[in-house]
């Protein structure tokens, strides 16, 4: 659950694309997202298909906070409706590369009795890096 202190009581969440887009903040985050989007070509633009229909899009906003409860960074992330795809039309498998928690543990366990150092990292925008076997058609926001 998020806290918020004396500084930033009035920043609750927003509600939605129409709120968001009047605030300059949230404003900036969705134009930041659309350029990382559109520097990893992420997509084409291409006329509307005959053939599919297109699945839709929709933006999600949570605010970062720092560890004293105030706001660090506004962050904006379009999503595509993935619920919205229909299995052996969309799409004919999934596959995630997430370790198992029990594999993490063995690791960690391991490294700890040979004293290993630990690194840690996070690709930023790793989802958009992925290649798709598919074509996907995806609304314009």
């Amino acid at each position: 659950m998020q806290q918020y202190n004396d500084e930033n009581v009035d920043e609750l969440p927003i509600k939605g694309f129409e709120e968001a887009i009047k605030d300059e903040k949230w404003w900036v985050a969705m134009q930041d997202e659309l350029n990382m989007i559109e520097k990893n070509n992420t997509w084409e633009l291409v006329d509307r298909p005959l053939h599919k229909k297109p699945i839709g899009v929709k933006w999600v906003y949570r605010t970062k906070l720092n560890l004293d409860g105030s706001i660090n960074k506004y962050k904006a992330r379009l999503v595509v409706k993935g619920y919205e795809q229909m299995f052996g039309v969309d799409f004919f498998e999934t596959f995630a590369p997430v370790a198992r928690l029990d594999t993490i543990r063995m690791l960690l366990a391991i490294a700890a009795q040979k004293e290993w150092r630990i690194y840690q990292l996070d690709v930023k925008s790793a989802f958009l890096n992925g290649y798709l076997e598919e074509k996907i058609f995806v609304e314009q926001p």
